[in-house]
């Protein structure tokens, strides 16, 4: 038995019953799985190492990494192979979409007062999907993957198997790559202990963020992608200001590394409340 590497949601824009999972594995392969029946819906087969993670787009097109160096896009409703996007020259380790933002927090909008208790399954499904089309205009969704090759790069996978933009400047392996909620802004961390904001529409290089003494792990937007918080092998959480690229805040005090996936609004009140004791 293999490990399972990535989890990933239908989006509830795409299907109101938001019963739909896709799970990746070491095994080369990536399963949809019903989780009301808790059975297998399909099972998607081409890769022929561990894939290493899996996103579930807002067109109704699953993405998927590997350790083979490819990323494959499929048809999540057949499980059939689109196309295969190949340019990084070792594992691909972590993709994030544009959309990831406005479909992780599908029908409701933390930047609204709104009422959405007591709405039914569908008018959540319209109040996502206007998100979603309001987040996305008239642009297509976009791709960033980062590699052990030291490099990312940036795709319009719906249409083209060449990349975009391939971005270069980081000296070590690109272990955590996210867009920012506005999507306009895109960030990597990487084992070279820094981290890298790049224009998340041309892969433009803006800004290098250095301050963790070890390998940086993963990254985090707030929910206005004003702010970074990065974890770090140096057992530090630390905070960013984006726009003028400064440390604002370190917390120190875990006593091993940090690994988790850092990607709740609440975790950064947790860290302001934290450093400046805000209400």
């Amino acid at each position: 038995k293999k490990w399972i590497t990535c989890l990933c949601w239908e989006p509830l824009h795409l299907n109101a019953e938001c019963r739909s999972l896709a799970s990746s594995s070491k095994d080369g392969t990536v399963r949809i799985w019903d989780t009301t029946l808790a059975q297998t819906r399909l099972t998607l087969a081409g890769h022929v190492q561990s894939v290493t993670c899996v996103r579930w787009g807002g067109t109704g097109l699953i993405y998927t990494a590997s350790q083979d160096c490819t990323i494959k896009v499929w048809r999540a409703d057949t499980g059939i192979l689109c196309r295969t996007l190949q340019c990084h020259g070792h594992w691909v380790n972590v993709l994030a979409l544009n959309t990831d933002y406005v479909m992780r927090t599908g029908a409701f909008d933390p930047r609204k007062q709104q009422g959405i208790a007591n709405s039914s399954r569908e008018e959540l499904q319209q109040r996502a999907e206007q998100r979603y089309k309001e987040a996305r205009g008239s642009e297509p969704e976009r791709l960033a993957s980062g590699s052990d090759d030291f490099t990312l790069a940036l795709w319009l996978p719906e249409t083209s198997k060449k990349p975009a933009a391939h971005m270069t400047g980081h000296q070590r392996v690109v272990n955590d790559v996210r867009f920012s909620p506005d999507m306009r802004l895109l960030a990597s961390a990487s084992f070279d202990k820094s981290l890298k904001l790049w224009d998340g529409r041309t892969g433009k290089f803006l800004a290098a963020l250095r301050g963790h003494v070890s390998c940086v792990y993963q990254l985090a937007w707030s929910a206005d992608s004003r702010l970074v918080v990065s974890g770090s092998s140096d057992s530090t959480l630390k905070l960013w200001d984006v726009s003028t690229g400064k440390l604002t805040g370190d917390l120190p005090g875990h006593a091993d590394e940090v690994h988790s996936d850092l990607c709740s609004s609440s975790l950064f009140f947790v860290l302001m409340n934290a450093m400046f004791g805000t209400d």
